[in-house]
């Protein structure tokens, strides 16, 4: 298991550590309920340095990369930055990822314990390109501050610059007090968000000054639970729990946000291509509602039935607070996924009634991420 940078730090606050795709994780600080709170309500404070970070340098990085992701980045100018996916040959989801156009390289920022395979992938492809993969993980670390006043939060901060509006869009402030930082736009849960990027060097003073504008606007630091609820709830998918190497990102609902179809080619892109050309995937991503008061809570991979006829099966399940009933993201064949559709979970000999609901379940602001 991959230690978190700060681990010491999060200790002295009283977390509690849970194991996420070989990296260690912030699970809570002793209250998740108060942290979801604070993450859909106010602000919380984030320590997502256990995701992957990766860089693309060299002469050839944008070229090439461009050739290896659904979307477009060889027009991608300093200070923008763009949601895609990495396929196989097939057309399989192997990654989502975001990619940053820094000065002089590209930051891809993906889920915890596939820098590896990521390495792996890219360095199989440069032949004669003037590109080179650096996993930068132990470098530089990643916060972030999420909710409805997360704005204010990373204001408190002083840095330079005017923070950025747009998804994916930075702001770099190389002469701040915590060294060379990065802002980037970055809504992680249906609401307002901003990630920072820091030197290792200067993290933990960073962290500190985060949560302290948190607490100031009501909010507080906040863990995985409270993540994994927001995150259900704003029905957004995460590669591991409700995508992976068997789905293709139509399935996933990753066409109108990940895939730049006017692009030209890349890894994967006859099998996307065609989809959207001749036919449509046989069954998506969608959500399902429980009846308040379910005493099961479903668990992953639980099956999902039309009466007596199998038609998909449960990705991720909570007991949402927000809703005060049991929610899931759950793969429906295309004729029972319409909103409003009544089915069955199977756990164990137990039948749970659901149906069909409109994602995201909770939107927390007029931002929907699965637009």
């Amino acid at each position: 298991m991959i230690p978190l940078l700060l681990r010491e730090a999060h200790a002295r606050a009283g977390a509690a550590f849970v194991e996420i795709g070989s990296a260690e994780v912030v699970n809570d600080y002793g209250s998740a309920l108060e942290e979801h709170s604070a993450l859909t309500q106010t602000a919380a404070a984030l320590d997502l340095s256990f995701r992957s970070r990766l860089c693309l340098l060299g002469a050839d990085r944008k070229p090439f990369l461009h050739g290896q992701v659904t979307q477009q980045v060889k027009e991608l100018a300093v200070g923008q930055g763009c949601y895609g996916a990495i396929l196989t040959a097939k057309g399989r989801l192997q990654s989502d990822l975001w990619i940053y156009c820094l000065e002089d390289e590209l930051l891809l920022d993906f889920e915890p314990g596939l820098a590896r395979t990521l390495t792996e992938r890219l360095e199989k492809y440069i032949i004669a390109e003037d590109a080179q993969v650096v996993d930068v993980a132990a470098l530089f670390g990643h916060l972030s501050a999420q909710g409805p006043q997360a704005t204010p939060v990373v204001e408190a901060l002083g840095l330079s610059g005017t923070l950025p509006s747009a998804p994916g869009a930075f702001l770099h402030a190389p002469g701040s007090a915590w060294g060379d930082v990065y802002v980037m736009c970055q809504p992680r849960f249906g609401t307002v968000g901003y990630d920072l990027f820091a030197p290792v060097s200067g993290l933990e003073s960073l962290w500190g000054a985060l949560t302290s504008a948190a607490r100031a606007v009501g909010g507080r630091p906040a863990g995985w639970q409270a993540m994994e609820w927001a995150r259900v709830e704003a029905a957004i998918p995460r590669y591991g729990a409700d995508m992976d190497e068997t789905n293709l990102p139509p399935e996933a609902g990753l066409d109108s946000r990940a895939v730049h179809y006017a692009k030209g080619c890349y890894i994967g892109q006859e099998v996307i291509a065609r989809i959207r050309t001749y036919g449509q995937v046989s069954k998506a991503l969608r959500g399902l509602r429980m009846p308040p008061g379910a005493q099961v809570l479903p668990r992953k991979g639980d099956k999902i039935y039309w009466g007596d006829k199998e038609i998909g099966y449960v990705t991720s399940v909570i007991a949402s607070p927000a809703l005060k009933t049991n929610v899931a993201l759950s793969y429906l064949r295309r004729e029972h996924n319409q909103i409003g559709d009544a089915v069955s979970i199977r756990v164990g000999d137990t039948l749970i009634p659901a149906a069909v609901a409109t994602l995201p379940f909770q939107p927390f602001s007029p931002l929907d991420p699965g637009s």
